[in-house]
């Protein structure tokens, strides 16, 4: 039991919940504005007064094409959301992070095994290198 407890008492944990809970507020404002602002002036073009009423009958069966013509434009928003507000600026601090890093080691032209840059001799075949 306490290693449940540690487990559920890490900070990714409850971040992780954090975000669901986050996730789960942002996703009803977007299908709100989707249901209601967005799908209603795009059908005003095609003179349908919302998606969610588009729906194909077959024997005693509705399709409601509509309603997924409104999930895929909520899908698209919120993935697009989430690529420019997360996933771009994090790639872009991780690359200049990355680049920052410079590497301090090089290799043996001997042995090929990684030596400090400044070494004039190899500490795995003690061969003479030129330091950089």
């Amino acid at each position: 039991m306490n290693g449940f407890k540690k487990f559920l008492m890490q900070g990714n944990v409850i971040d992780l919940a954090v975000a669901v809970v986050i996730g789960a507020a942002f996703n009803s404002i977007v299908q709100s504005f989707v249901a209601d602002l967005l799908t209603p002036l795009i059908s005003a073009f095609g003179g349908l007064p919302d998606f969610s009423s588009l729906k194909v009958t077959v024997g005693q069966s509705n399709f409601m094409y509509g309603n997924l013509i409104n999930a895929l434009i909520s899908f698209l928003l919120i993935a697009g959301v989430v690529y420019f507000l997360v996933v771009k600026p994090y790639t872009h601090i991780k690359e200049r992070a990355a680049a920052k890093v410079e590497s301090k080691t090089r290799d043996c032209p001997e042995c090929l095994s990684e030596i400090p840059k400044p070494a004039s001799r190899c500490a795995f075949c003690s061969a003479e290198v030129a330091p950089v």
